[in-house]
């Protein structure tokens, strides 16, 4: 199994670094399948959550706009759902790397991407996350104690990607 996460220190850091590590892999000519994230800030509220489905698209707006006193969760499960069900059913042997912008609450909850992440384990493809510090017992619970911690850098995330491809399972 090759499982790795990785972990930025401010808000939205993570998603910025999983985007450009994807584009990063495209440009390699590797074939990514899971969800980078895109944050959009807004004037006077939070900022917009959409995500792209890799390969390729669709960006599907991730938040609900619960107004600006909101202070409860604006994740929209449905699209969540919908972003999973996509990403499953591009999941096959053609596919070199499975990224997961967050395991967040709802996968911590049993939901979510858990389905998609066993299944790209069950077909051989390295698989890399993003967890928050308030998931990450979850996250770790559910993976088992040979997911690797990756620094937060992109040269690190790609030599990993490409050493998991390689069939060596060393972190630089």
């Amino acid at each position: 199994m090759q499982i790795a996460y990785t972990m930025a220190p401010g808000k939205g850091d993570t998603d910025l670094l999983l985007y450009r590590l994807a584009e990063t892999l495209k440009a390699r000519g590797l074939t990514t399948c899971g969800t980078v994230q895109i944050n959009t800030g807004r004037a006077g509220g939070p900022c917009d959550m959409d995500v792209i489905v890799l390969p390729g698209g669709p960006t599907l707006r991730i938040s609900q706009d619960l107004g600006l006193a909101s202070k409860g969760c604006r994740l929209d499960p449905a699209v969540l759902e919908t972003a999973v069900g996509l990403v499953s059913s591009r999941l096959n042997r053609d596919v070199d790397v499975l990224i997961i912008n967050k395991f967040g609450k709802h996968e911590a909850e049993g939901r979510g991407f858990r389905t998609a992440i066993a299944e790209a384990i069950a077909l051989g493809l390295p698989v890399l996350v993003g967890v928050n510090a308030l998931n990450l017992e979850a996250f770790l619970e559910f993976v088992g104690p040979d997911a690797a911690f990756l620094d937060p850098s992109e040269k690190v995330l790609a030599q990993w990607c490409v050493g998991a491809l390689e069939g060596q399972q060393e972190v630089v």
